[in-house]
């Protein structure tokens, strides 16, 4: 089986795919009494013909190594997965190429860490590594079809870094 090795999420080596979307450095502005740091406008939501929704996705928990046999992409808008827990979780991308997913990439987010895909992004399933795998979902709600998947010929496994 083919490898994927996990790499640390960081803004950097995940801006090609989407943002990473956490409270890194100084908040843009304090409110409430300045008891509050606001991190403002941290993703960009982008849909074609819908609005923005926010569901919970309540996933299983996975392990490393995990065997990765599909992956998907969201044509019509952008999908944002915030974890309502501080545990780390997995996140898998893979760039386009001709309209298939090239070699997979692997990400383990910091606690409090999230991610917004870009529309069109290829992106392994949510992937919680351990309970209760409780998220915040935000993506396009709409008519029409708005999810492509693509399984592996041969699949890859995914390991810990």
């Amino acid at each position: 089986m083919r490898q994927v090795v996990t790499e640390q999420l960081t803004r950097a080596n995940f801006a090609s795919f989407g943002e990473v979307l956490d409270t890194a450095g100084a908040p843009d502005k304090m409110i409430n009494q300045g008891l509050c740091g606001r991190y403002h406008d941290r993703a960009t939501l982008d849909f074609v013909k819908g609005r923005a929704g926010i569901s919970l996705f309540q996933a299983q928990p996975r392990a490393l190594p995990y065997r990765l046999e599909m992956v998907e992409r969201h044509p019509e808008g952008s999908q944002a997965f915030l974890p309502m827990t501080q545990a780390p979780f997995l996140v898998i991308v893979a760039p386009d190429e001709q309209g298939s997913p090239g070699r997979p990439r692997a990400f383990l987010t910091a606690p409090g860490q999230g991610v917004n895909f870009l529309r069109g992004t290829w992106h392994g399933v949510l992937t919680p590594l351990s309970e209760p795998g409780l998220f915040a979902v935000v993506d396009r709600i709409g008519e029409g079809a708005n999810l492509e998947e693509h399984w592996f010929d041969v699949p890859w496994a995914v390991v810990a870094g």
